[in-house]
């Protein structure tokens, strides 16, 4: 009789089970990735392109920004230049030593003062004739003015009288250098009020009468035969009665921009 091989029979697994080396089952499918993480769909034409290339030859994004390399570029070159202006003008400073030039008004007088009683007021007529003592107290520098308007005046605050204008060419000044310049001007049968004439006749008698000059030009500066810029200033002397200036040389003011006092 012959031998048979029974094979093991199969057992069914019962309802629910689940093998232990199976993973678990997702039971809700992962969401999909926010529209803006989506990669970007390109045309065709692009895709082509851009998968046909070598790597070495696919556009590259630039990291610079060239706004701000031209930002720092003009910085830089701004600090540097500010650097060399400073260090020039100390070089400047300490070689040649600068000083302002000095304005004094060393005298004054009204020749032909008259002052004449006419019917429609009083009238007045002089001559006025002032020197300004202008000094370069530098050793190495020139100064260089240019064409001088001048204006005199006499008395002050509403008493204050007109007595002409004129113009003085420019000229050089070199250095340790004094010069004294003449300025002369008149007016003739300038009408003015009779009260104001009786003051201004009793004050010229008693030298009491303050008198004026004011100055506008133009002043540069010569360094080994380089004129450099020219600057309009303003200069102001005077203020002081006759006799007052008959013993002392008042200094004059120098400004410039109608605000900045140089002296």
């Amino acid at each position: 009789m012959a031998d048979y091989q029974m094979n093991p029979p199969v057992l069914q697994k019962p309802p629910g089970y689940r093998d232990p080396n199976m993973p678990p089952p997702n039971p809700h499918p992962p969401p999909p990735p926010p529209l803006a993480s989506r990669p970007q769909p390109q045309p065709p034409s692009m895709r082509k392109t851009a998968a046909g290339m070598p790597p070495s030859f696919r556009p590259k994004r630039k990291r610079t920004n060239f706004f701000k390399s031209c930002c720092c570029c003009l910085c830089i070159t701004l600090v540097l230049l500010v650097f060399l202006f400073l260090v020039a003008t100390a070089v400047f400073y300490l070689w040649f030593d600068p000083k302002l030039p000095t304005f004094s008004l060393s005298s004054f007088r009204l020749d032909g003062f008259k002052l004449s009683d006419d019917p429609d007021g009083a009238s007045l007529s002089a001559t006025s004739v002032a020197r300004v003592e202008m000094r370069n107290p530098n050793t190495k520098l020139v100064f260089y003015y240019g064409d001088t308007n001048v204006d005199m005046s006499i008395g002050s605050g509403n008493d204050e009288t007109q007595m002409g204008d004129t113009t003085i060419n420019g000229f050089r000044q070199g250095p340790k250098n004094s010069t004294s310049v003449k300025v002369e001007t008149s007016v003739k049968s300038l009408l003015v009020d009779r009260g104001l004439a009786k003051r201004l006749a009793s004050k010229f008698q008693t030298k009491d009468l303050v008198i004026n000059v004011v100055a506008k030009t133009k002043v540069g500066l010569g360094v080994g035969g380089i004129k450099i810029g020219m600057l309009a200033v303003n200069l102001r002397c005077g203020g002081v009665s006759l006799n007052k200036l008959d013993t002392d040389s008042p200094k004059c003011i120098l400004n410039t921009l109608k605000w900045v006092n140089l002296q």
